[in-house]
C-alpha cells in the first residue's frame, strides 16, 4: 500500500493532479483546498497518500497532511458519505474548521458543501460527536453545553439566552460560546437576562 508519495507537479487536472516520482506520473485525486495550496508545476511536493484498491481500478487519494488523511476516512464511516463527498467536505472545511463544527453540532457549517443536505449533515454531526472533540480547538465546556443544548438537557435560562443571542445576529456556535463561559462566572442559577448580559460582554472581547 502506498501511504506517501514525494515528487514534482507535473500538472493538474479537475480534481486530481499527476505526481511525478522518479520518472512515473501518479494520478492523485485531491480536495479542493488541498489542491490550491500545493505548488506549481515542476516543483517538489509531498502528499500522504490514502489507496483504494478495487476489482477493476487503484485509486490514490493525496492529502496535505495526515490529519486530513485521518478525517477522510472518519468522514467515510457515516453512513451516506463516501470518497466523493468525504473529499468535497474537506475542500469546504479545514480539519480543524471541520472538527470544531462537530463539536458544536454545527449542522448549517456542514452543509456548506455542495452536495451535502441536512441529512448528510446531521449524520456526519451525529455520527462522529464522540471523536471530534480530539480534534477540536474548542473549550470543552461548550461542546458540553452544544451537546446538551442538542439532546434538550440544558438549562431553560441557558437554551432562552443562545436563542437571544442567535435572534440578534449571533451564530449558533458562537452564542453558545459566550453563553458557556457566563454560565461559569454566573453560576448554575443565574437567570436568562443576566446570562444575556454576560454573553454580550463575552462577545464584546
Amino acid at each position: 500500500m502506498i501511504g506517501k508519495l514525494k515528487g514534482l507537479i507535473d500538472s493538474y487536472g479537475e480534481d486530481f493532479v499527476i505526481l511525478d516520482v522518479g520518472g512515473v506520473g501518479y494520478q492523485v485525486h485531491c480536495s479542493s483546498r488541498t489542491l490550491q495550496s500545493l505548488p506549481a508545476p515542476g516543483e517538489a511536493a509531498v502528499l500522504s497518500i490514502e489507496t483504494y484498491v478495487r476489482e477493476d481500478q487503484i485509486k490514490l487519494f493525496g492529502f496535505k497532511s495526515d490529519i486530513e488523511r485521518e478525517w477522510f476516512r472518519l468522514l467515510q464511516t457515516v453512513q451516506g458519505v463516501g470518497a466523493k463527498v468525504a473529499l468535497a467536505v474537506l475542500g469546504t472545511l479545514s480539519p480543524p474548521d471541520l472538527a470544531n463544527a462537530i463539536a458544536l453540532r454545527d449542522k448549517a457549517a456542514v452543509t456548506r458543501t455542495p452536495g451535502v443536505g441536512p441529512k448528510v449533515a446531521e449524520r456526519i454531526v451525529t455520527e462522529l460527536k464522540d471523536k471530534a472533540p480530539a480534534f477540536a480547538n474548542v473549550d470543552p465546556a461548550v461542546v458540553s453545553l452544544s451537546g446538551a443544548i442538542d439532546d434538550s438537557r440544558a438549562p431553560r435560562p441557558v437554551t432562552d439566552a443562545i436563542s437571544a443571542l442567535v435572534n440578534l445576529g449571533y451564530g449558533q456556535p458562537q452564542a453558545a460560546a459566550a453563553i458557556a463561559a457566563a454560565s461559569r462566572s454566573a453560576g448554575e442559577k443565574a437567570e436568562t437576562a443576566q446570562l444575556i448580559r454576560l454573553g454580550l460582554k463575552e462577545l464584546a472581547k
